[in-house]
């Protein structure tokens, strides 16, 4: 009897090491987005402070986005892996140890903020691109499930939730520990990643060799497929644009929405976002149980569309309840959307650019990050915050229509079929 579909990648033994190391990182990454806040604001920080702090590491990680693309491709993603793990355990480390001493400054957070940014560059490409190499093309939604549903527990929910507590009974620093802690463990743990997995990932060439190329010729070949693939092109459009209007609201305005509106502490700003995770959490398995739609690019759009108009509401509202309800939905529709995305790009993308198109996925999507956060604070000074949030959850829903009609997604999803007897170059297995 065979396992059910969402538990499939556990019978690799590479998956099930590089799947606990990433979900003890990712549990630390959920503490430090908490902890990170009250340390900005324990040093006396406001708005204008915290999306400082929050700006340098979307710039660090759009900045060096697209060299983590083309290293993926060239480089062992194995010890890519286990390096960009190594380099937040030393940075994590650096900042517990100066909060300890009463040593930290707010400069001090933005650059480790940074340096973790660069970190995520080079992380996100690398496992993008490996998963495909330890599993089998039919197990790469349930693992992205299984990814998305890991994510937002531990990122959104569990860890958020852990740090609250820890700020509130403690302190800040006490949580920088954690994390600290966290990164440690699964910098150990990749270590035990195959040693087969260290080989570089690009295909000799027909001489038995790998052509060598430049770095930009590698780009501008990532680049022209990209270009050249309307459902990519123009779902990464729409991200960008979707990202300026999001993100910079949601990681920097709605913990104050939680002070100022609900009257909460950093405990219910944990909880807030753990409602969020269990939401992506929830969805993310419910889409790892079963094959991926035949209209994936249509459910796909329509999640992350639909989803967004929540967000819209966030301004208006002074219940905790109706805040997590809003946040719930948000927080599912957009884990439905990210494991059919993540699958897509493995499956549809060929394996020697899948490095480099994850990377520009990254980059194209993330562009705006840092905009986006450093025209938060400055919004909040001059505009109401339910104007911020209604003009955020509003205008993503037309843009989804907009990319789905130009790019001809429907046509498309139908002329590509991915059951489960389609390989990634196209070609039905018998």
């Amino acid at each position: 009897m065979r396992a059910p579909r969402a538990l499939r990648p556990f019978a690799h033994r590479e998956y099930r090491v590089l799947i606990l190391a990433l979900a003890i990182s990712i549990f630390g990454s959920g503490m430090w987005a908490v902890a990170m806040v009250y340390e900005v604001i324990h040093l006396g920080g406001g708005p204008l402070e915290l999306s400082l702090v929050a700006t340098a590491g979307s710039a660090g990680l759009v900045a060096f986005v697209l060299a983590g693309g083309i290293a993926a491709d060239r480089f062992p993603q194995r010890l890519l892996i286990i390096g960009v793990e190594g380099a937040n355990l030393a940075v994590i480390a650096s900042i517990s140890g100066l909060a300890l001493l009463g040593l930290l400054q707010l400069w001090h957070l933005a650059l480790g903020t940074f340096v973790l940014g660069v970190g995520a560059a080079f992380f996100f490409p690398a496992y993008s691109a490996i998963l495909p190499r330890i599993l089998p093309p039919e197990d790469l939604l349930a693992a992205n499930g299984m990814e998305g549903t890991i994510r937002p527990v531990l990122q959104q929910a569990a860890g958020p939730a852990v740090a609250g507590l820890l700020v509130a009974a403690l302190s800040p620093s006490h949580a920088v520990t954690g994390v600290a802690a966290c990164h440690l463990l699964a910098f150990g743990i990749l270590n035990f990643l195959g040693r087969d997995l260290g080989r570089a990932p690009q295909d000799p060439g027909p001489g038995g060799e790998r052509a060598r190329t430049s770095l930009l010729q590698d780009l501008r070949e990532g680049v022209g497929y990209t270009v050249r693939t309307p459902w990519l092109l123009w779902t990464l459009l729409w991200a960008c644009i979707s990202v300026l209007f999001l993100i910079g609201p949601i990681e920097v305005l709605l913990p104050f929405v939680v002070r100022d509106q609900l009257g909460g502490d950093s405990r219910m700003f944990g909880f807030v976002l753990a409602v969020m995770g269990v939401g992506g959490a929830a969805a993310s398995l419910a889409t790892a149980w079963f094959p991926l739609p035949r209209r994936y690019l249509t459910v796909m759009m329509a999640c992350w569309g639909a989803g967004s108009l929540p967000i819209a509401a966030v301004g208006f509202l002074d219940s905790f309840w109706l805040l997590a309800l809003a946040l719930l939905i948000f927080g599912a529709t957009e884990g439905v959307g990210m494991v059919i995305w993540g699958t897509l790009l493995q499956r549809r993308v060929p394996p020697q650019l899948l490095g480099r198109v994850s990377s520009l996925d990254f980059f194209v999507s993330l562009a705006l990050m840092p905009i986006s956060m450093a025209l938060a604070g400055p919004a909040a000074e001059a505009l109401p915050l339910w104007l911020i949030f209604l003009a955020a959850g509003g205008v993503c829903p037309v843009l989804a229509v907009a990319a789905m009609v130009v790019a001809r997604m429907r046509d498309d999803e139908l002329a590509h079929p991915l059951d489960r007897r389609v390989d990634r170059t196209g070609a039905r297995r018998g």
